[in-house]
């Protein structure tokens, strides 16, 4: 890689770390994981929101190559993954919670994100947050969870595997795992008359500091919980075989004393953890740079927690000034920098902890890849880190669609570069509003402030069946959308607020974001993933390996010994393996390539990216753009969608069951061949036949 590691340093030069070091105590934890080498003692998960592994300039090195002591880390001990695709629409909140669970957003609720729209009993839209804790409810008029199952249950929780076997669980600023806000979290866990409830009242500000954003969930007996260090009752009510007796820690006032020693808690450079207007604890989710996140990790496994999750923010975006940078834009370039040794000093922390690859498991991902807006740098040379590149545009595209259609239809949106239409009343598909706000949407193009060039702004269109088919239809029909746009990913499109300085100009330059991501285009929806640690294999960075987010929860129990009392929609990424946990975990290579070819298959017709979901949106769209007299080809194309989805399904779920059989059944349950090379040729015909379809409408 381009930058050398910077890895190695004198752990004397941190009086940090040997503060940190001083005062580690663990619990006497009882902690049993039975990992396939029996070597793995701690889980460390990090989930970058939008950090990237490929330049988006050729000219300057990317996000990664740009933090050599987290690359090199996972280069040289382990495995990266440079094509990990995302669900959709491909967001932070459901990217993440599909991370976690191995789920796709169909299985949790959240479909649309990070916020998401839900028709009222009346016909109106109401709009409710993707980040709630996680077994808040909506609110409203909506009494769903927020997270629910396909069956409309709370979706299980995934710190449960981990807690069953004794192990402590730390989160840090991971979507829906701790507090998110002050609201409906606080009355869930604490109560609508609690103190700390009194607090939110009395001192918004410190409340948040105190009780948002971080949390540890404990096994049974463990005195880090209890009542005396604030622990109050962990509370799962639909967790699948029952979830009693268990209790957790809420927020910094209580995580900190537990892991610090009652200390204010510090960043990794030695300074006080805040929210910048003095308020000591949680800093907001836009704070939680690597030195933070990091440092609370540290200070949570050297204290008996031996499983933490971790979310760090993006580092395109000043947080301070609120605008977005180009790439090699100077501050971009520090704060990269600043990650960079943030983690050489967290891998120095952990090592003279003990806390090594030989023992523990690294995940490290980031939650979706977003796409830069904004016009060519200055000089045409710039590199970043040599050369700082300078921009005269830069900005998302804002699009008005209320000023820009000429329509009386009456609606909301979910802003976004994929946008979510909500028609009020809530009419069917195949309804004459729902069409002909279909057709204005798919017929608008508009003239670009970056290049000057007159854009087609919608690129594909999905209504409810073929949302049906991208696991994007919950449990909960009043979270549907009429349709959705997936637009021309530099665009981000809003309804009824124009963001443009003028009032008549509906289409302007908005240098506050300049990252978009929702969409579906593979800029967007293909990220990396990185695995180090015993059982892992040492291939270094792996190009050729296509993987999803649901895969990574199965990969992670499966190399840890555990099972989730729920069915996965993703799969072990064998790739990922070495030989000896290949051998334990399926049957050898003979059962390994019977393995890999059935999952290959499986992702193409069932992941949200695959092949075949890629294809079918070109005959959804293709379908919600025509207009042909009976709208004939729209109800044509619509029931082939849905025969297909139909088919997709019982060819799917039966390559699932044989997977996770393999790896989760009774004694590892062998791989039938004939039955596996029947399925697989079944999903051919499924893809022949849709592509066949497509090519058709082309």
């Amino acid at each position: 890689m381009l930058l050398c590691s910077v890895v190695a340093f004198a752990l004397s030069a941190s009086p940090v770390l040997a503060a940190s070091i001083s005062s580690n105590d663990h619990h006497g934890n009882s902690c049993q994981l039975d990992s396939a080498q029996g070597n793995i003692q701690h889980v460390i998960y990090i989930q970058f929101d939008n950090l990237h592994l490929t330049r988006d300039n050729p000219n300057v090195p990317s996000d990664l190559e740009q933090m050599p002591a987290l690359l090199n880390f996972m280069e040289q001990n382990g495995i990266v993954m440079s094509d990990q695709q995302t669900p959709l629409i491909s967001h932070t909140a459901n990217d993440i919670l599909t991370s976690l669970t191995g789920v796709y957003p169909d299985r949790l609720g959240e479909a649309v994100s990070n916020s998401y729209g839900y028709f009222n009993p009346s016909g109106t839209v109401s709009f409710a947050s993707s980040f709630t804790y996680w077994t808040d409810k909506v609110g409203g008029t909506n009494s769903n969870y927020n997270l629910l199952t396909s069956t409309g249950q709370n979706a299980p929780a995934p710190w449960v595997s981990y807690t069953r076997a004794g192990c402590d669980v730390g989160a840090v600023g991971t979507a829906n795992l701790e507090l998110e806000n002050l609201g409906g979290d606080i009355t869930t866990v604490f109560g609508a008359g609690s103190p700390q409830a009194g607090e939110v009242t009395a001192n918004y500000n410190q409340a948040y500091a105190d009780f948002v954003g971080i949390a540890v969930h404990c096994a049974t007996g463990n005195s880090v919980c209890s009542t005396s260090n604030g622990g109050v009752g962990d509370v799962l009510p639909n967790e699948p075989g029952g979830y009693n007796g268990y209790n957790a820690l809420f927020g910094n006032k209580y995580v900190a004393p537990v892991i610090n020693g009652g200390q204010p808690m510090t960043d990794l450079s030695g300074n006080v953890i805040s929210d910048g207007a003095g308020h000591d604890g949680f800093p907001g989710f836009d704070g939680m740079s690597a030195s933070v996140s990091l440092s609370y990790v540290a200070a949570m496994q050297e204290h008996g927690i031996p499983i933490t999750y971790a979310y760090i923010s993006d580092a395109h975006d000043n947080h301070t000034t609120g605008n977005a940078y180009g790439p090699g834009e100077a501050g971009y370039v520090a704060q990269l920098a600043a990650y960079n040794q943030a983690f050489a000093t967290f891998f120095a922390r952990l090592q003279h902890d003990g806390i090594t690859s030989k023992n523990t498991l690294f995940v490290v991902t980031a939650d979706e890849n977003d796409h830069f807006v904004g016009g060519l740098p200055t000089p045409s040379n710039c590199d970043g880190v040599n050369i700082p590149c300078t921009y005269s545009q830069i900005g998302e595209v804002d699009a008005d669609l209320t000023g820009l259609l000429s329509t009386t239809t009456q609606y909301s949106t979910h802003f976004d570069s994929a946008p979510a239409i909500y028609i009020k009343g809530n009419p069917s598909p195949s309804a004459t509003v729902t069409r002909n706000l279909e057709g204005s949407v798919a017929a608008l193009s508009v003239v670009n402030p970056i290049s000057g060039a007159t854009d087609q702004v919608t690129q594909y269109m999905a209504d409810s069946v073929e949302l049906n088919l991208l696991h994007m239809v919950t449990a909960d029909p009043a979270r549907t959308p009429t349709f959705i746009d997936f637009a021309n990913p530099d665009y981000f499109i809003t309804s009824g607020v124009n963001y443009c300085s003028v009032p008549t100009v509906y289409v302007c330059l908005d240098s506050g974001f300049a990252w978009n991501h929702g969409d579906v285009q593979p800029v967007i929806t293909t990220t990396w993933l990185g695995l180090v640690g015993p059982g892992v294999a040492k291939n270094g960075l792996d190009t050729s390996t296509v993987s999803d987010h649901a895969d990574i929860r199965p990969t992670m129990m499966a190399l840890l010994g555990l099972r989730d009392d729920y069915t996965y929609d993703g799969h072990v990424i064998a790739q990922a393996l070495d030989d000896g946990a290949i051998r334990s975990i399926l049957h050898g290579s003979g059962e390994l390539n019977s393995y890999d070819s059935l999952a290959a298959m499986y992702d193409q017709i069932n992941a949200p990216t695959g092949q075949f979901a890629l294809t079918t949106l070109t005959i959804s769209t293709h379908a919600l753009e025509s207009h042909t007299p009976g709208d004939a080809t729209y109800s044509y194309l619509e029931g082939q969608l849905t025969s297909m989805t139909t088919q997709r399904d019982a060819i799917a779920s039966q390559m699932n069951a044989i997977l996770q059989s393999a790896v989760f059944g009774s004694n590892n349950q062998h791989i039938d061949d004939t039955q596996a090379d029947s399925l697989i040729a079944q999903g051919q015909r499924l893809l022949t036949q849709a592509n066949t379809l497509a090519a058709l409408l082309a």
